[in-house]
């Protein structure tokens, strides 16, 4: 079932969120921004994750069940560094607040990383179906997913069901390593909403809501396939009880220039980085 709302917009100098975005968020669950981060943006955040100590120093394995893995580095504060100028900049975190009705908070930051020929897939699943469990009472919740790489069909980019926010919360339990939804009830919602492959090109970026249901296939092809994905909740949202990532914190947002005017590339100060075993809803892969 196709629906005649547009999801897709491109980043201008004077971007702002516009009555169809608003729109595609609140009736299909996402929307895409084009070039969201410019080509020295991206290459300012390249600089921050692609060496091996810092932010990869803390990365660890999810499997997928299927004798796969995709790696992860996931913290809770966004920190001072390139990383967290983006987490707090008005066009990721601004825009993040304005669909969701109100001031936000950082719930974590992860880099995804998924290699050529032996990534990993991720199960289908609700991001509110695991928040939930961490004591948060609404799903006044959302991710920004940003492209480090081109992501596409051949590399398991992600896929999203149109709508499905508004099925509600689905059961979620253990697949392999990870919290997955409800197998038979998502057969169902693909029967009726439409299944839709998110292909981004680096800079590109997601916004979707914490009740979509999304998945994504293994990466069979010769390319790596790495995102950022910024998480946040409201802060009317606060959890109810203390868990492994934040409650209420407030998030001191920067004007969009700061990514690029931020020297700081390789202090992770403050950040905290997750230890996978405080974690219920994953496990990491032993090796």
């Amino acid at each position: 079932m196709e629906s005649a709302n547009k999801t897709d917009f491109s980043f201008t100098g004077e971007f702002a969120v516009t009555e169809e975005m608003q729109r595609a968020f609140d009736q299909e669950g996402y929307f895409i921004v084009r070039s969201l981060l410019g080509a020295e943006e991206m290459q300012a955040l390249g600089s921050a994750i692609d060496r091996d100590e810092g932010i990869r120093a803390h990365a660890f394995d999810i499997g997928d069940g299927e004798g796969r893995s995709s790696k992860l580095s996931l913290w809770s504060h966004p920190g001072s560094d390139v990383t967290g100028m983006l987490a707090r900049c008005e066009k990721v975190a601004g825009t993040m607040e304005k669909v969701l009705g109100g001031e936000v908070y950082h719930y974590h930051t992860k880099l995804m990383m998924k290699e050529a020929r032996t990534g990993g897939s991720h199960v289908w699943h609700q991001d509110y179906g695991y928040w939930y469990k961490n004591g948060c009472l609404f799903p006044d919740m959302g991710s920004v997913f940003i492209a480090i790489d081109k992501t596409d069909k051949e590399n398991g980019c992600l896929q999203v069901i149109r709508g499905s926010h508004k099925l509600g919360r689905i059961e979620h339990i253990m697949v392999g390593g990870q919290t997955g939804a409800d197998v038979a009830r998502i057969e169902e919602a693909k029967k009726v909403l439409e299944l839709v492959y998110v292909e981004l090109d680096p800079g590109d970026a997601l916004f979707f809501h914490a009740n979509v249901l999304h998945k994504s296939d293994r990466n069979d092809s010769d390319r790596r396939r790495w995102v950022f994905i910024i998480s946040y909740n409201r802060a009317s949202n606060n959890p109810f009880k203390k868990h492994h990532h934040p409650c209420y914190t407030p998030l001191h947002k920067v004007p969009n220039s700061a990514i690029l005017e931020c020297k700081n590339i390789d202090d992770i100060t403050g950040k905290d980085f997750m230890d996978p075993s405080t974690d219920e809803t994953i496990k990491p892969e032993k090796k």
